[in-house]
This record gives C-alpha cells, structure tokens and sequence, in this order.
C-alpha cells in the first residue's frame, strides 16, 4: 500500500478533454489551446487528456477559455473535466502556483456569447455533513444559470461563462466551508444538434 503524505498547498488541478464532433477537430482544438493564455499554469497532455494544475482561479480560467474558443467555432462541442482540490490527489508541486490572483483570459472571452447545456456532480471528501454542503451550493447556482435536476448530477442551461464562473464560485465556496478535498466533476455541451436554434456565436 503507498501512503501518500499530504502537504499545505492550495494546488488545484483540472483533467479534461474537449471532443469537436467535426472533420477539423485538430484546427478547432489546436486553434483553441493557442488563443488560451496558459502561462500562469502547468499544462501537460497526454493521449487521454489534458491536465491543467495551479491556482484554483487560473485553473478554472484556462479551462472556461480553452472551452469557449473551440465553441465559438459553431461546431459541436463536447467537454468533460474534473476539477479536484486538496489532498490526498496533489502534494507538490508548488513552482506551477502563480504569485497573483487575476485571470489573464477573463477580459478576452466574456464577450463570448455561447449558450451551453451541462452537467455538474460536486464531492466535498471528508467533510461530515456533505449533503447539505452539496445542496446549498446547488442552490447558490441559481443565481449564474437554470438549474434542474438530473440523474447522478445536476442540469446546468445558459451561457458558457456565467455556468463557468457560477462553478467556480460553488468549488470555491464549499473549499473555504471546511471541505479538506474538493472534486468536481462536468460535462458541457455546445451547439448540439439537439438544442440548435438556442446557440449564439460571436
């Protein structure tokens, strides 16, 4: 059995693939991790997915603007993260964390405008009463979006940023309210077929 020894730090991290359902999935993705400003985290990708790790604000920025940049191609656009925080899960590793706090990639896609659908399960470990952490934090969505519920998860309908920064704030929220390790896990879905009609692009 390894047992892992758990240090102070404030290390947050994101796995996450981004699927185009089209033939130029390559540019769209490619297109998208070059418009990002990724130099306030450490990015490493591999042939499953792409791990984002550093501050919980930059991690959270780099990942809604990778996101919405391949959204904006008005192709079909699949997207699925896990955000965690706290440990077990990330120990070291401190030289990734930026000094400040501002996003570098918040002023240049909250103009995008992108109507999504998604889906969203929170997991405050090793807290005692999590369900009602869980619930008040649902709660605090809507405010950012409509939520509904859904099996093993719930709904999330409205635009791109405003589900992104309501997550955020909800991670951040139940983190300072006491839980030791924070997990997150998202599924977000743009310009689908299903829902067209409802998409709008800048």
């Amino acid at each position: 059995m390894v047992h892992q020894t758990c240090t102070e730090s404030d290390i947050a991290g994101a796995s996450f693939s981004i699927h185009p359902m089209s033939d130029q999935f390559i540019e769209i993705i490619k297109g998208a991790l070059e418009e990002a400003d990724t130099s306030k985290v450490h990015m490493d990708t591999d042939d499953v997915t792409t791990t984002v790790r550093g501050k919980l604000t930059h991690v959270f920025d780099v990942t809604k603007a990778i996101f919405a940049h391949a959204a904006k191609s008005g192709k079909h656009v699949a997207f699925e993260a896990t955000y965690s925080l706290g440990c077990p899960g990330d120990s070291k590793g401190e030289a990734y964390l930026a000094e400040d706090e501002i996003p570098l990639n918040a002023e240049h896609v909250k103009h995008i405008k992108q109507r999504v659908a998604a889906k969203f399960s929170l997991y405050p470990l090793g807290g005692g009463n999590y369900m009602d952490v869980i619930y008040s934090q649902i709660e605090a969505m809507k405010q950012y979006v409509d939520v509904s519920h859904a099996h093993y998860a719930t709904r999330l309908d409205g635009e791109a940023i405003a589900i992104f920064d309501g997550l955020e704030k909800v991670f951040k929220a139940t983190v300072e309210g006491g839980s030791s390790h924070t997990v997150m896990t998202v599924s977000m879905s743009a310009n689908s077929p299903s829902h067209r009609g409802t998409n709008q692009n800048e």
